[in-house]
């Protein structure tokens, strides 16, 4: 039998949408979630085939299986179609729960739903959190290869990432008719690798894909659109000075990063490494938001000048900032964006998560080591108070 973890997620009484990118774990969820429910799985060709040519015949499946509590659909994005029949069946019976799953938004989209229009709640699945899994994976592991289920339950882990990949791009992309020239689409995926972690500058992938800056525009919004990419705002509240109006870009998972990122002569090592560790961060807080958290919103801050904090989470009782650095040193200088953070923002709390192995306090700057930050961090998690130190001064 699959051995099954569970997650996070917090199931609601209310039905509801579960969206969240191919291979996150929402079919193997809700089966160990909802074992006696009705489930109808469009991945399945023959399923996908009956419901495409008659989406109808749900209705009629509803009906003879009226003593069913909750009905499941996977995989909607296949047949979208089905949606006005399933809203129908939610305002006529409200004896059944409905779940509805799905990975490609931009599909939903184009049959005219809209997600954010408040009719049933909004849930989402992400890789595994650090905290979520029963055994230990040694860091520079999960930021080579990432925390997908499938990957992390593999022993060919780079081969498992590489079919994923090539997968998800050739269902959710190519034949969905999504892009003219796949090659294209490919090249954008390696160049817009090397922005993972850093602030989007669309004319400059636009350059080096050799494509115009609309289409990159449009390439991006493609992979929002089937959840393997996400954007984060600066933090301009009450802004003190000239900040940068970019987003910064991350792929959803360092794996996906990792294997999307042409290893050449002349990369460091330890840059992509770095950027794999701030992507690391960015899913984990992402996804600890999405779980409990969703009073808080998550930014980044960075001015003109170039001083940048990695992570602001921002909610109406606090503002926390975070930086993060793969290093096992604390100096001086890689505290000094929180210091001018703290600034302009009095009332924040800082956090440095560096690959050391010590926690401290310097100048009230909490200095954490990031691998114990990611496992410690769980929905009941409080970040500002979890954590003892030891005071040492600059």
């Amino acid at each position: 039998m699959e051995l099954y973890i569970p997650r996070y997620v917090k199931a609601v009484d209310n039905n509801y949408f579960l969206l969240g990118p191919g291979g996150t774990g929402k079919s193997t969820y809700l089966k160990n979630q909802y074992p006696d429910s009705l489930q109808v799985d469009l991945s399945k060709p023959d399923i996908f085939r009956k419901y495409s040519a008659r989406p109808d015949r749900f209705i009629k499946l509803l009906q003879g299986n009226s003593d069913r509590k909750i009905i499941i659909i996977d995989d909607i994005q296949k047949v979208p179609e089905l949606l006005t029949s399933i809203f129908d069946s939610i305002n006529e019976n409200k004896k059944q729960k409905f779940i509805i799953a799905g990975s490609n938004t931009r599909r939903l989209k184009r049959s005219g739903f809209d997600l954010n229009g408040g009719k049933i709640e909004l849930k989402t699945l992400h890789p595994f959190l650090l905290s979520e899994l029963n055994f230990d994976i040694p860091l520079d592991d999960v930021l080579l290869y990432g925390l997908l289920p499938a990957v992390i339950s593999a022993k060919q882990k780079k081969e498992v990432l590489e079919t994923y990949i090539s997968h998800y791009v050739q269902e959710e992309v190519h034949l969905e008719g999504y892009v003219r020239n796949i090659c294209s689409f490919y090249r954008f995926l390696e160049t817009v690798s090397y922005a993972h972690g850093s602030i989007l500058n669309i004319s400059n992938v636009a350059r080096e894909c050799q494509v115009e800056r609309k289409v990159v525009e449009g390439y991006i919004k493609i992979l929002e659109d089937i959840l393997l990419a996400f954007k984060i705002p600066v933090f301009t509240k009450e802004a003190k000075r000239a900040l940068v109006t970019h987003p910064k870009f991350y792929f959803f998972d360092t794996g996906v990063f990792q294997t999307f990122r042409p290893n050449g002569q002349f990369d460091r090592p330890e840059k992509i490494s770095s950027s794999a560790l701030e992507g690391l961060v960015a899913q984990h807080l992402r996804a600890w938001i999405a779980y409990w958290n969703e009073n808080y919103e998550l930014f980044f801050w960075r001015s003109r000048g170039g001083l940048e904090v990695n992570f602001v989470l921002y909610s109406k009782k606090e503002i926390i900032a975070l930086e993060v650095k793969n290093s096992n040193k604390i100096r001086p200088e890689d505290l000094r964006s929180l210091f001018e953070f703290r600034e302009d923002y009095p009332q924040s709390k800082c956090f440095f998560l560096y690959r050391g192995d010590e926690k401290f306090l310097i100048n009230n700057v909490y200095c954490i080591p990031c691998e114990k930050f990611l496992k410690a961090l769980k929905p009941d998690y409080d970040i500002i108070h979890s954590f003892p130190v030891k005071k040492r001064w600059r």
